[in-house]
């Protein structure tokens, strides 16, 4: 056990909407609400690979949003991680804060915000996300699709601080390790972000209705997160 490209800043427009003339765009609605399983990974970390053979299988799933987050403290130890970002790393080290504990380590899952566990362990892993799904999620969340714009919106609920949040991923990728503790084995990865970030806050006592403008093909992820690495109240995707 192991203890991306910066994006230009999203312009984001607040706005009372209504959905229809979305008919055409693309749209997904987080109804029970799926699962957010972070994997904090490392092409140079040789306790990771059977973790993000994991992450690929819950990629698969419908009910669950999964995502790798390459961090960066192992490139020292003679490869580079190619989708290491240390904007993963800082997130990580929230979390960490936010538990009281000291150190980070890879790989690391973090199921709903929640749970933090070691991502190879599969048993635990899927008892995680079992129990996360009988719960549902606290917001459904409706995202649409739109050319270079996202509209995002929920239902009012329990009053809280909660940002939203866009991630944007890779969906698939193989590489060619050559050095450091995975030097000669071929990995491929599922769902790499490639960029995470906060575009409002919200209260819940209002409905949220909001527009972010994006680019590029990548999926979509909206999340809303009590502040301070909190718990995921809600989650959709657009693939």
């Amino acid at each position: 056990m192991k203890s991306l490209n910066q994006r230009p800043v999203m312009r984001v427009l607040f706005a009372v909407l209504s959905f229809l003339g979305f008919f055409s765009a693309q749209h997904a609605v987080a109804e029970d609400g799926p699962v957010v399983v972070e994997l904090y990974t490392s092409q140079g970390c040789s306790s990771c690979p059977p973790a993000d053979a994991l992450l690929h299988d819950l990629a698969a799933r419908e009910d669950v949003i999964a995502l790798a987050l390459h961090v960066d403290y192992w490139d020292y130890i003679g490869w580079k991680d190619i989708f290491g970002r240390p904007e993963n790393t800082q997130r990580q080290h929230g979390y960490a804060r936010a538990a009281n504990e000291r150190i980070v380590y890879t790989p690391q899952m973090v199921i709903n915000g929640q749970d933090h566990l070691v991502g190879s362990r599969t048993g635990e892993v899927m008892g995680a996300v079992e129990r996360h799904l009988a719960l549902g999620q606290v917001f459904d969340v409706s995202v649409v699709r739109q050319g270079n714009t996202v509209t995002i919106g929920a239902d009012p609920g329990p009053r809280g601080q909660y940002e939203v949040q866009i991630v944007r991923y890779l969906p698939k990728a193989t590489v060619d390790i050559r050095r450091g503790e995975n030097a000669g084995r071929t990995i491929s990865y599922a769902n790499i972000v490639t960029a995470w970030d906060a575009v409002a806050q919200w209260d819940g006592r209002q409905a949220l209705r909001l527009r972010a403008t994006i680019s590029g093909d990548e999926p979509v992820v909206v999340l809303l997160q009590s502040v301070g690495h909190g718990p995921i109240v809600g989650a959709a995707q657009l693939r």
